[in-house]
């Protein structure tokens, strides 16, 4: 499962983006210094998420979208489309992809990104 994988599972798990999650942790004083034990367990008891999906939640509230590169452009399982991490959500993402797509088969004039 590709990092980006796990946070969009937790997004619809949640009914919350990443960045949404990103933003309560950060109101809660959670940050680079916090243990990843404590988000873990706010995780498990506020939004009901397990270790897998916890952990990835854990790096971007500590360390923002980045990733390194090591998957980025495989073909394995954990791959990676991009060292940047999208948290803006499932939904936001799809409309912009959805316009590329129509744009390039000159279908959707009209439509903004």
């Amino acid at each position: 499962m590709s990092f980006q994988a796990y946070l969009d599972a937790a997004e619809k798990k949640t009914g919350h983006t990443p960045q949404q999650l990103v933003d309560q942790a950060h109101a809660r004083g959670f940050g680079p210094a916090t243990k990843a034990g404590d988000i873990l367990a706010w995780l498990a008891e506020d939004h009901g998420l397990g270790r897998g999906h916890g952990m990835a939640l854990v790096h971007v509230i500590k360390n923002g979208p980045g990733i390194g590169d090591k998957h980025v452009g495989s073909t394995g399982v954990h791959r990676d489309e991009s060292d940047t991490l999208r948290l803006d959500g499932i939904a936001d993402r799809w409309s912009e992809e959805a316009v590329v797509h129509w744009a390039a088969a000159g279908l959707g004039q009209g439509l903004k990104l």
